[in-house]
This record gives C-alpha cells, sequence and structure tokens, in this order.
C-alpha cells in the first residue's frame, strides 16, 4: 500500500471526539518499547496559541544547541507536519516507516486507535530515533484524554481558556480548564498564558503542580507584519504573539532551572528566527497576502484589534467549519471594516456550507470555491488581503496552489 493510501486509510478513522481513555495510546507506547521514556516531555495545552508557544520554544531550544522534537496539529498541507525533528517536518519517507510499524503494534494489540492517536505515537518513534534531547507535545484535544497525556512530562503549558468543542468538553470555561489541566503533574512546574490567574486555576486542579505565570511586562512595539521585542525584530505578528511569546520564554526559564543550557544571545537568536505559517503569515511569492487560520471568537477577536491598531483594512476572505461559532468569528471580524469581504467554501463535508455563510455575512456577498480563491490570490492587488476562519481553508488553498509552507517533503 503506497504511503498516500495508507494516511487516507488512518484519517478514514475519523479527526474529531474524545474516546474517554488512555487505555490505546498507553498500550501503543507499552507495545513499541516504550518510546516515551527515550526523552524529557513538555506538553503545551490551551485553547488558543498552542503551536506559536511551541514554535518559539523550539526554535530557541535549537539555537541553543539542543537536539528537539515537536509535534503539532492540525497540519496545514502534509501530514508531515505534524512531526518535526530538528526544525524541519519529517519526509513522507519516514512517516510510511512508522506508520507501518504503529500499524503493527496496534494490530499485534487487537486494538483500533484514532488517527490522532497513531500520528501520536508515529511522533514518539520518530523522537526517539532521532535522539532528541527533549520533545515538546502539543495536546489535540482537551487533555485528560488525549494521546499526549499518556507521556509523563517534565513540564506543562497551559496557553489560555475559551470556549471551545463544547460538545466533548463542557460548555463552561471552568469546565473546559478542568479537562486542560490534567495535562499537569503533582510537584511539576505548570506554566500558564498571563491571562490565566494562579487563583482561578488553583481550584480547578486535580493535582498539586508548582504554578507559574507567564509575565504581562513584555516591552512590544507592533506593526501590520511584525513584532519588536525588547530591541529584537519577532517575524510572528500581533498582540496575540506577544503573549504567546512571553509564555513560551516563562516555559523556556523553567526549562533552564531544570537544567537545560539556554544562553540569552542563543535563546533570542531562536526567538527572532522564528517562524510558523498559517498564523498571521505573509505567503511568500503572493503580494500581500496574509492568512490566519483564527477560527474563534478569541481569535478572531486578537486579529481584529491587531488590524485596527496597525489603521490595516484589508480585502477580506472569510471561509470555516461549520461546527464553529460562526457568528461569533463574524462578529469580531467585522470590526475590521475590511475593503471587502469575499466568502470561500470548500469541498469536504466539514466545511460550512455556502448558505450557512451567506445568512451571516450577507446575502449579496461573492462566494468562491477554492480552487477560484487560489487564482484570484495570485493576482496583484494594491491592498493587503487577509485569508482566515480555519487552518483547514489555508491548507486547502496552498495545496490547490502549489504552496509548500514548509518547502517540499
Amino acid at each position: 500500500m503506497d504511503i498516500y493510501r495508507k494516511i487516507q486509510n488512518v484519517e478514514s478513522r475519523g479527526h474529531w471526539g474524545i474516546k474517554p481513555s488512555l487505555a490505546n495510546p498507553t498500550a501503543l507506547l507499552e507495545g513499541l518499547g516504550h518510546p516515551e521514556q527515550s526523552f524529557p516531555a513538555v506538553l503545551i495545552a490551551g485553547t488558543n496559541g498552542k503551536g506559536s508557544t511551541g514554535a518559539f520554544m523550539a526554535s530557541a531550544l535549537r539555537s541553543a544547541g539542543h537536539r528537539v522534537g515537536w509535534t503539532t496539529s492540525p497540519h496545514l498541507v502534509s501530514p508531515t507536519e505534524r512531526i518535526w525533528i530538528d526544525g524541519a517536518p519529517i519526509s513522507l519517507e519516514t512517516l510510511d516507516r512508522l506508520l507501518d510499524e504503529v500499524l503493527a503494534a496496534e494490530a499485534r494489540l487487537g486494538i483500533e486507535g484514532t488517527y490522532f492517536e497513531l500520528m501520536m505515537a508515529c511522533a514518539i518513534l520518530a523522537f526517539r530515533e532521532a535522539k532528541v534531547d527533549i520533545a515538546l507535545v502539543e495536546v489535540g484535544m482537551g487533555g485528560r484524554w488525549d494521546a499526549a497525556n499518556a507521556l509523563d512530562p517534565i513540564l506543562s503549558v497551559l496557553t489560555n481558556i475559551a470556549l471551545e468543542h463544547t460538545a466533548f468538553l463542557g460548555d463552561t470555561r471552568e469546565a473546559i480548564a478542568r479537562e486542560k489541566l490534567c495535562t499537569a503533574r503533582t510537584g511539576r512546574p505548570l506554566v500558564l498564558g498571563d491571562t490565566l490567574e494562579p487563583a482561578w486555576i488553583q481550584p480547578l486542579l486535580e493535582c498539586q503542580p508548582r504554578l507559574i505565570q507567564a509575565s504581562r511586562q513584555i516591552a512590544e512595539t507592533l506593526a501590520w507584519d511584525h513584532s519588536v521585542v525588547q530591541g529584537h525584530r519577532i517575524g510572528l505578528a500581533g498582540p496575540h504573539q506577544l503573549s504567546n511569546l512571553g509564555t513560551a520564554l516563562c516555559a523556556l526559564d523553567q526549562l533552564r532551572q531544570l537544567g537545560f543550557q539556554l544562553p540569552e544571545e542563543a535563546l533570542w537568536r531562536g526567538i527572532e528566527t522564528t517562524r510558523w505559517p498559517g498564523r498571521f503569515w505573509q505567503v511568500p511569492g503572493l503580494d500581500r497576502v496574509w492568512m490566519d487560520g483564527a477560527h474563534n471568537p478569541d481569535g478572531a477577536a486578537v486579529l481584529a484589534r491587531h488590524a485596527r491598531s496597525c489603521g490595516v483594512k484589508p480585502h477580506l476572505y472569510f471561509g470555516s467549519m461549520g461546527d464553529k461559532d460562526l457568528e461569533g468569528v463574524a462578529r469580531e471580524l467585522r470590526s475590521i471594516a475590511p475593503l471587502s469581504i469575499t466568502l470561500a467554501k470548500g469541498e469536504n463535508e466539514r466545511y460550512a456550507t455556502a448558505e450557512a455563510l451567506l445568512a451571516i455575512w450577507g446575502e449579496d456577498l461573492r462566494v468562491l470555491d477554492i480552487e477560484s480563491l487560489g487564482q484570484e490570490l495570485r493576482q496583484p492587488c494594491e491592498a493587503p488581503r487577509l485569508v482566515t476562519g480555519s487552518l483547514y481553508l489555508i491548507g486547502d488553498i496552498l495545496r490547490t496552489m502549489g504552496i509548500a509552507p514548509y518547502g517540499s517533503d
């Protein structure tokens, strides 16, 4: 079976929902010889900002000379983007070989893992094989029953809490926080993003970690396409990235206290060179096109606030999955006062329908399919263009346009 068919078969098991058990990921790790015991791990949970926080941390650690494994989701174009070794996604050939090993273990054990569980097992195998010094492991949905929680982290990070996946995690911030806080461990540091007050978090915990809140005091200069922090030009723009950077710096300080060598000069060199496609990202090779995966009201509010603070009014292109808070996201993005609004409809059944989008945004707006949208973005434009609403939308556009966000596999 070729790798593309193999990935398609694994993906068909489904991406969403929560299986209230860690039995499968735990059994897989045991069946694979406990690869998770070969390296120290950091778990990164939260509603928004997990990927950006991980990107800052991975780049800083690499700059300081550490060999870093990092797993993140979702991917934009290729599933190889979910597993990183030393600053680059693994190859398709490597993923093929890892999947074979994981699927063989699954068959021996007589279990059937989810897509996320199998990909997590592949990542952990890859980290053992690469002899990483540390692994940064992004939690998928929630935390309590997430496959990432089968690991025993030396440090946990919680970026923020907002309403998301309420059918699975609960319909209050407190309920969602309880699920995500299960990634913490007694006696070990838990770094909280700057919006999370320890006094609010403490009663929600089921264990007793050491709580450390990230600083809110980061000197900042904001521009549409970058931020400047303490004299360092950061390639990730927006106030949300300054918050993510603060969380990452706090987590890196904890790793320093745990024995990791992180000289300031090397740390900031890594921060300056951090890149994270799809997150307020200026697309190389396209004229004045930015893409951001904001998919909930909180993310859209931060994006809109950044546009307003910089005085930028872009042409807006919006598409989303149908299970999101479409009205809440639309309300925030309208505050940008965009020059125009174009709606995007994808082929996947998870996309919001054209009818649903028009009902919220306005019946007189254009709706483009992904291919037509990609063709339009290739044309020059005097004003900036912002594509947002879903990382899946961004991935589909890039795939259609033949743009590899991280280079070729």
